[in-house]
């Protein structure tokens, strides 16, 4: 049988965290390439408490039923709260939208916004996945350079006025893959300038609550005067990814867009999994898990940096970041990361190679480190393996 794809498909493959998760079914192999939670912070007896009671107590029919596409509405209105400590006031009930997952934000914009051959400017690098479904769309995908502050202004006005983009994509705190937080004047000059070009924004931010150090830093939502932003958080990292619960807060106009979307699409987000979230937030129980969570990343983070220091070679440069999920670095050598991930295997380690968050096929000599899904005894030792092995390629390459 000969399969004639849609043109859409041509061109994708699948992402790289799931081929590489694929091997990770070995038990013997430390894994540094997924973006997992620790398994000790998923609050296992809360949730199978909550899922009791929701089941055994005459609350069935509302789990198990289908519910409307826009969210079980004391879900929303606890949502509308949580997202005040961003700084995102006075948002109303009709300016949210109950996803299944954030990346169904990501694609739910790209539906509504994109059409085939229409410009996405993104940070380069970006997350992977979101420049795997921009492509699904048929976008053009620019990427704008940035620095450690954010995004670098000039040209990202630069590429506006080139590119005439339809939106611009950006992960401002704890980015994923490089753990960067945007400054505060750098998310103000952000929404200025798009808003000035009438660019809509898709901010996500899945890490915002896992900080180890410094100080918060507000939305750029929160400086949205214009409607232009919008606005995507999730419950995977904080709460589990299982659920699959998110929330996308915009204008009224673009919120009841993306419902139109979401409708031919799942038609609502399970309505079990929004009642134990909107239960597990009324219960007070979110934040005291995320202060029981935040020791067990930031020891293993501080595990993977000190690895880092005794074991790589010194060409190796990387990103401390204050909070999230990943270390991002880069060699000061002509090491091709792709290659080397298939030899990082054999030596029973995986990352995942910097150059998938590169739209342009750049950053070989990248990669992007997970320490939350090993123990410190498994990071040190992982490491130690990549240390010897990059050392290696690097004698070779002298």
């Amino acid at each position: 049988m000969e399969y004639n794809y849609s043109e859409r498909m041509a061109n994708l493959n699948g992402a790289a965290t799931r081929e590489i998760l694929k091997l990770l079914t070995r038990p013997e192999i430390i894994s540094f390439a997924g973006g997992f939670p620790a398994t000790q912070c998923l609050p296992q007896k809360e949730v199978q408490q909550i899922a009791y009671e929701l089941l055994a107590e005459g609350r069935a029919t509302d789990a198990l039923q289908y519910g409307t596409t826009e969210g079980f509405v004391p879900l929303r209105n606890q949502l509308i709260e949580y997202v005040k400590d961003t700084g995102i006031y006075n948002v109303e009930l009709d300016q949210t939208l109950v996803l299944s997952g954030g990346q169904q934000g990501i694609d739910l914009m790209s539906k509504i916004f994109i059409n085939p051959g229409d410009v996405v400017l993104v940070e380069n690098p970006t997350y992977l996945t979101a420049l795997q479904i921009f492509q699904s769309y048929q976008a053009k995908i620019v990427g704008v350079n940035s620095g450690k502050d954010g995004l670098d202004i000039e040209d990202l006005e630069n590429k506006i006025i080139q590119y005439k983009p339809k939106m611009l994509y950006v992960v401002p705190t704890f980015s994923n893959p490089t753990g960067k937080v945007y400054s505060v004047a750098n998310r103000k000059q952000i929404v200025s300038l798009t808003a000035k070009y009438n660019v809509m924004v898709l901010e996500d931010d899945p890490y915002s609550k896992l900080r180890f150090e410094g100080e918060p830093v507000p939305a750029l939502k929160s400086f949205d005067t214009e409607g232009n932003v919008v606005y995507v958080t999730s419950f995977s990292k904080v709460l589990a990814p299982g659920l699959r619960v998110a929330v996308a807060i915009g204008s009224k106009e673009v919120i009841r867009k993306l419902t139109i979307g979401k409708q031919g699409v799942d038609v609502s987000t399970s309505n079990l999994s929004q009642l134990i979230v909107c239960e597990y937030l009324k219960r007070g129980y979110l934040f005291p898990n995320i202060e029981k969570s935040l020791p067990i990343y930031r020891e293993r983070k501080n595990a993977m940096i000190d690895a880092i220091n005794k074991y790589m070679p010194e060409e190796y440069k990387y990103v401390n970041a204050e909070g999230g999920l990943f270390i991002w670095g880069e060699f000061d050598a002509p090491i091709n990361t792709v290659t080397l991930a298939v030899e990082a295997i054999k030596h029973d380690v995986a990352y995942i190679q910097g150059q998938v968050f590169y739209h342009d096929g750049g950053g070989l000599n990248t990669m992007r480190l997970n320490f939350s899904n090993a123990t410190p005894e498994r990071i040190d030792l992982g490491v130690h393996r990549l240390g010897d092995m990059f050392k290696a390629e690097i004698a070779k390459i002298k």
